[in-house]
Parts: C-alpha cells; structure tokens; sequence
C-alpha cells in the first residue's frame, strides 16, 4: 500500500473532520549536538517525508488541497551546515503534498482550516507541546463562531486507527522488513564468526553493527552483547566485558533500514563448543521456540504462542531438575517465573516494540495475515542457593522475526543458525 494510499484511507476515517500529525522533534544530545534524527513513525507511515520541523494536516475537501505539509523553507545557508531540505517544492514535487506552507505558519494557518470541521483527529499524549499547541488552536477557531464559522466540537485521539493500520504490513513494507531481516541476519552469522576467548563485548558489538552501516542501516535498538552473568541481565547494554573462554554470548541486535526493523537474539558459546549445561537448556529454548512458531499462524491467537513456550520451558526446567514441583504447580504458583520472565514476543515494524494491540473482544487477539511478530522464548538462570552451580549465569535467548501469511507464516531471519550443529559448524569453518 503506498503512502498516497495510506493517507485516503486515512481522510476516510477523518470525514468532515481534520487530522494534524506531529513528526518528532530533534533532541538535543549535549552542548549544540544532537542525536541523529529519526522521525516519528506515524507521520513516516502516512508521508515517507524525513525532516524534522515537519506537521502533515489532512483536511479532506480543503480549498488548500486534502494533504497539507508544514515543513522548512529551502536555506542555502543552513543547508551549507546541516544538509539538503526538501524546502516546499520537494513537499509537493517529491512527497506529494497537495500543498505546502513554512513551519513559521503552522500558526497562522491551522485555526483557519479548523473552520467548520467537525472534530480534529491528534495523536494525543506523545508530544506535550503539540498537545498545548492544539488546544490553542482549537480556542483561536472558536473565536471565530460569532462570524458563522463553526469550529470542532472534539479533539479525537486517531493513534489506534492509525495503529490497526500499521499492524497488518503490506507487500512495499515487507520488501524494507526483508532487507533489515537480511542484513541484520548476516550480521549475527559475522559475529559468530568473528567471536573468540579474549575479546570485548564491544569488539563483537562493532563487527554486527559494521554490518548494518555496511549495508545502509542504522541499529534498531541499542545492541545487546552480553556474556556469562550479562545475559542473565535482559536488556544489559553496556557491552564491556571480556569474553571468557567457558562463557555464552547472547547477541540482541538488528537494523534498521529506512525506518523499518529487524530483531534477532542468537545464543553460542565463546569457544565455539556448548558444554553439557549448556546444551540441556539451549534445547529447551529451541524447542519453546520451534514450537512457537508452530502456533503463530492465522486462526490462533497470541497467548496460544506465549502459552506454548512457557509449558514447554516449564516440563524442560523439571526435567532437568531446576524446578522441583509439578507443571500444574509450576504454572499455578509462576515457580518458572525466576527464569522465564517475559512473554514470547512483540509486534514488529516502524518500531521494534511495535503498535497495535494484543487483545481483543475475546481476550487474547486472534492473530491474522499480514501482522508480524517475533518469537523469542528464553532461560535466565541467575545464581542462587536454589539452583546447582553447575547452571549457574547461563542465559540464553533465542529470537527470530515472524510474517503471518494466508497459509501459515514465514521466519524472515531464518538466515541465521540457531541448532547446535549448525553453531558450532560455522564457529568452526
């Protein structure tokens, strides 16, 4: 579905109404540095327009046009400093705004094309001066009543609409969610290559994200390289510490390629080879998986995956003796709870945690085609007088990225090894 296409169905929820979609605002990093930009997900879905300083108003039947972008003017001399703009000619000619207008009017022009809507459509919560920014034009509109010019009568959260489309990937988005599936993929199998006793976390850190800047790709999240007790921590980012000879390495990391992100954890061994503990827990977590991802097809519904992994870690954590009580119990009284703490995934998309909601009417939502997933059971076992030294600080973390299709699903980052055998083949060539 391309963006002209997202924003009529878009005007069509909006009716009489008037939608205003805030992008995100640069945020200073220190002194006069600021973070690399990145723009709100929302505003990119409907506009694929990239800089900051930028609001999309759509007013269906506007003497202004239906689509309206506010965004910089065209400045040889901050262009000079700080790059390209679009200016309002891109707007219309590359982005295809029915109109353009400077961000020094946005101002000026929304209480008038407020005039005689019915309600305004806003993302309401995300950005609190463009809430302030709202209601003040709101109140300029309904200064102009006594002349015979209506104004809105509400203010409408549009965030889950535009959620519920964004959940459901159309075939121009997966080829983007391919690329950063790919990337992030020959990434993970780099490392695995690259690992040896006697690095840093940071060292293995620098070969996957080389990958992704190799391949015009920013991180979608900061990465996760976490060794021995590190992986135990489930979102441990600092990524300093040596790698010892008998440790795991627990890689969370993927790309992001034009705004769109992969995510994908691998757990291997340092030196390459599992040890005997090692290999007991990572089959429980691969086959909570493998049995995951069974159930992520149309028809089910997403507790049905998260209820697999669990009971699949749970008969596994007896089995090996880490739970002394029966599955019943064990499920009852959460006794899995110390090592299997989060559930079996997230959606995916513009956002690594992704929009959309996960229950319905019913509960549980029932999953469908088109949503996007990932699946990625776990076991985190922690030192206590409770558990055998012997399993002591093993953690490990098995993700991939899941597409539901009409006829089941499809692992976009199948790319990467994730059974035994194929590990410690590739450690080894």
């Amino acid at each position: 579905m391309t963006h002209e296409l997202r924003r009529k169905r878009l005007m069509d929820q909006v009716g009489s109404g008037i939608a205003i979609i805030p992008n995100a605002p640069q945020r200073q990093r220190n002194s006069d540095v600021f973070y690399p930009y990145r723009p709100d997900s929302d505003f990119y879905f409907l506009t694929h327009f990239p800089e900051p300083d930028s609001v999309a108003v759509f007013a269906p039947g506007s003497d202004h046009g239906d689509y309206i972008l506010f965004c910089r003017e065209r400045n040889p001399e901050m262009e000079r400093w700080e790059g390209y703009r679009a200016g309002l000619e891109g707007a219309v000619e590359t982005y295809h705004a029915d109109a353009a207008y400077p961000i020094s009017e946005l101002d000026d022009k929304i209480p008038e094309l407020l005039g005689n809507r019915e309600k305004i459509h806003c993302s309401i919560g995300r950005y609190p001066e463009f809430d302030d920014s709202v209601v003040k034009w709101l109140n300029q509109a309904r200064r102009k009543t006594r002349s015979g010019i209506g104004s809105p009568s509400e203010i409408v959260d549009i965030s889950r609409t535009i959620h519920e489309y964004r959940l459901f990937k159309q075939p121009d988005e997966i080829e983007l969610l391919k690329v950063a599936a790919t990337v992030s993929a020959n990434a993970h199998r780099d490392a695995m290559q690259t690992c040896r006793p006697g690095m840093m976390e940071y060292e293995v850190q620098a070969a996957i994200e080389y990958q992704f800047q190799k391949h015009n790709c920013r991180t979608a999240y900061s990465s996760i390289v976490a060794s021995g007790p590190n992986a135990c921590v489930l979102h441990y980012i600092e990524n300093a510490c040596k790698l010892n000879e008998d440790d795991l390495l627990l890689i969370d990391a993927g790309a992001e390629y034009d705004c769109y992100a992969a995510d994908i954890t691998r757990t291997f061994p340092v030196n390459g080879k599992f040890s005997s503990h090692q290999r007991a827990v990572y089959e429980i977590v691969l086959e909570a998986q493998r049995k995951s991802i069974e159930k992520a097809i149309p028809g089910n519904r997403y507790s049905d995956v998260d209820e697999t992994a669990t009971s699949v870690i749970i008969d596994g954590l007896i089995d090996l003796g880490i739970l002394k009580c029966g599955a019943m119990e064990a499920l009852e009284k959460k006794a899995y709870r110390p090592y299997y703490m989060h559930k079996i995934g997230h959606w995916l998309g513009l956002d690594v945690h992704d929009v959309g909601e996960y229950r319905d009417s019913e509960g549980s939502r029932k999953l469908e085609a088109g949503m996007y997933m990932t699946v990625e059971p776990g076991i985190y076992l922690v030192p206590s007088d409770d558990l055998d030294e012997n399993w002591h600080n093993i953690g490990i973390r098995i993700e991939d990225d899941v597409l539901l299709t009409d006829d089941g699903n499809f692992v976009m980052t199948a790319g990467v090894p994730k059974s035994i055998s194929e590990i410690e083949q590739l450690m080894s060539d």
